[in-house]
């Protein structure tokens, strides 16, 4: 049996063996196969085929101060990006003897962090910033081999190809782009021989993790962007395709497949799937000379730059008559969104008079002429599957829902994903289809998705990014298509920093937000709704009040709504079953009220009975607080909201307990 090539040398003796396999190799004799890690024989073969100098004393000299300056400019994300992973090098390495080094995809220097005797030392040998340590100029080393290998890589004393760097010893890694998994640079940590330590390359790896997770977060941040400023291209009638700023698929509208065929073109438009290099932009915004294919028109590019800085590019195809003929003799291309003129308003059952709200509907309208997911954010209960149902609208399919909220994750997932036959004990014979594989053609809304298990999420994210569905107890993936509306009541980004919600999943569904205002900041919305209700209500029972007077019009304008258009609209059901009269009046008002309609009343705090809704609430609150002798969970179950909700309100109007 052939003996085992050694994994690592641990000794001084089998550093005098790797010596010796050096000069062996380098005056052409055989070098024993149990002393070298087939790592590095490899490497010093590739060394020697470039004909790098074993007998170097250094690396090559730095780049001027002039070019070096230049080079960073162009290399700014990756810098931005390391930053505070580099700061933190200059802590814990300290005393060290190590130092943390930067280099980009040509092996060449960026940056240095870490113990200053140790950067001292490196500078002799031109492990500096500038300097280029690939294997075609220094030979075998960390830097150099792992951009060769594209994987970690840790090469100790002895192993280094050349003669002046054999007393050092470094561990490195790649970086690698978070969208498309190309090698966007080299993280390295090296010093003397005697400060091996196996677990640096650990270290390595996990430093290096952290700046591709900061790529990740710009590059999705950016993306948000992007998509923002093209999202009313993307309506277009025309054939549309949006790309990222390094070339890859973005969105592409239900028109372009057809548009791209009619002009006699193919391109792979599912996303991530394929990067197309013509369509990747430069820092002034240029495109690649030479590389768009053959049929595109230079005409039919767009470069969008923001704020000076290039994000990506949009390719609109222009439709011909015979892709419009085509079109509608076949039926509705497929994804596309069919309208008609002559359809009912699909918001007509919002009500308001609000200027942030029409603004918010103008935009839903806007949304729903595309096939971006959308993510929903307001409280509970300002009407966030309404503004869901008028974004589907009559874009044909199915519109179904599902609330996130107060299930098991068991349940969730056999909910969401469907199972097959026999997956559990308890399963409906033949199996259950899921809500997503039932939205396809349609659209998917997902209620208050922040309460999603965290370990769920990544299942979500794959359906998205992949358009396939696993049942549970299944291998056999199905495929769905269908437009994804998510909504939430939290802070997805406080979740994120707090490590609740993923933040890939988080770009994924809120590639365009849409903020729902509470009902407390829809100033005339609360008499609007309350007669809304107050009629349709009394239509559907055939009875019950057919007015509200100005007194209880004045106290619902000054309650905060807590409950938002659900708890009005509960209100108003309730009135119309209960009041025998023909005007509701402040009486038949709920005992909550009251604190309300005694700060209206005239010759109260404000005789004028002018008080705006915030001032309202915090002297609701002050009462409530007063009425409770201080006991603030007495005074949130008057008021009837939380005890946070309490503290918060309390903080942002300044009361404590002792305001009586």
């Amino acid at each position: 049996m052939a003996p085992e090539r050694k994994d690592f040398f641990s000794n001084p003796q089998d550093e005098s063996d790797v010596m010796n396999a050096w000069h062996s190799f380098l005056g052409g004799g055989d070098r024993p196969v149990d002393t070298l890690r087939a790592l590095v024989d490899a490497s010093w073969q590739r060394s020697l085929e470039a004909r790098v100098d074993p007998r170097m004393r250094s690396g090559p000299r730095p780049l001027a101060e002039g070019d070096l300056y230049l080079l960073r400019e162009r290399q700014r994300e990756l810098l931005e990006a390391s930053a505070p992973v580099m700061a933190h090098a200059r802590d814990f390495l300290t005393e060290t003897g190590t130092l943390m080094a930067l280099a980009d995809t040509r092996c060449t220097i960026l940056n240095t962090e870490g113990d200053l005797p140790a950067i001292d030392s490196a500078e002799t040998i031109h492990l500096m910033p500038g300097a280029t340590w690939s294997e075609g100029a220094c030979g075998t080393n960390a830097i150099g081999t792992a951009l060769a290998v594209g994987k970690p890589v840790q090469i100790h004393s002895a192993e280094h190809f050349c003669e002046g760097i054999k007393r050092w010893t470094c561990s490195a890694t790649v970086m690698r782009h978070p969208l498309d998994g190309e090698v966007v640079g080299v993280l390295d940590v090296s010093g003397l021989s005697q400060t091996y330590n196996r677990q640096t390359l650990a270290l390595v790896v996990t430093a290096a993790s952290r700046i591709e997770a900061r790529l990740a977060a710009a590059e999705m941040e950016r993306r948000y962007r992007l998509l923002d400023r093209a999202m009313g291209r993307l309506s277009s009638g025309d054939g549309v395709v949006l790309f990222d700023r390094r070339g890859n698929v973005v969105r592409a509208n239900e028109h372009a497949a057809l548009a791209i065929r009619s002009a006699d073109g193919e391109m792979e438009l599912a996303q991530g799937r394929r990067r197309v290099p013509g369509f990747a932009v430069g820092q002034q915004g240029q495109l690649a000379a030479g590389l768009l294919p053959s049929w595109v028109k230079p005409e039919w590019i767009e470069p969008l730059i923001v704020d000076g800085k290039p994000l990506g590019t949009l390719l609109v195809v222009p439709r011909t008559p015979a892709s419009g003929r085509r079109a509608g003799a076949g039926g509705t291309a497929a994804g596309a969104v069919p309208c008609s003129g002559m359809a009912a308003d699909p918001f007509a059952a919002i009500v308001t008079m609000d200027e942030g709200m029409n603004a918010a509907i103008a935009k839903a309208r806007q949304l729903a002429r595309t096939r971006m997911p959308v993510l929903l954010q307001g409280e509970t209960g300002v009407g966030k599957e309404e503004f869901a149902r008028g974004i589907h609208g009559d874009s044909g399919g199915p519109f179904v829902a599902l609330n996130c909220g107060g299930l098991s994750r068991e349940l969730l997932a056999s909910e969401l994903f469907g199972y097959a036959d026999g997956a559990f004990t308890g399963a409906r014979k033949g199996g259950m289809l899921g809500k997503i594989e039932a939205a396809d053609g349609g659209t998917l809304f997902l209620d208050e998705i922040g309460e999603m298990p965290l370990d769920m999420q990544p299942n979500l994210l794959r359906v998205l990014e992949q358009g396939e569905i696993y049942r549970l107890g299944e291998n056999t993936p199905r495929r769905v298509n269908f437009r994804l509306v998510a909504a939430t009541h939290r802070d997805l980004r406080q979740d994120i920093a707090a490590g609740r919600f993923r933040m890939d999943l988080f770009y994924r569904i809120a590639v365009t937000n849409l903020r729902i205002p509470a009902l407390r900041e829809r100033q005339g919305d609360v008499e609007v709704l309350a007669e809304h209700f107050l009629e349709r209500f009394r239509r559907a029972q055939g009875q019950g009040p057919e007015r509200i007077t100005p007194d209880a019009l004045r106290v619902l304008r000054s309650y905060p709504w807590p409950g938002n258009v659900r708890e009005l609209r509960n209100l108003m059901e309730g009135l119309v079953l209960l009041c025998e009269e023909p005007s509701v009046t402040c009486a038949h008002l709920p005992h909550e009220f009251q604190a309300v309609h005694d700060a209206v009343q005239p010759g109260s705090c404000n005789p004028a009975g002018a008080m705006s809704m915030a001032e309202g609430e915090e002297d609701l609150i002050r009462r409530a607080i007063r009425a409770s002798e201080g006991n603030l969970t007495l005074t949130a179950r008057k008021l009837q909201i939380a005890k946070s909700t309490l503290y918060a309100k309390m903080h942002r109007y300044g009361l404590s307990r002792d305001d009586k």
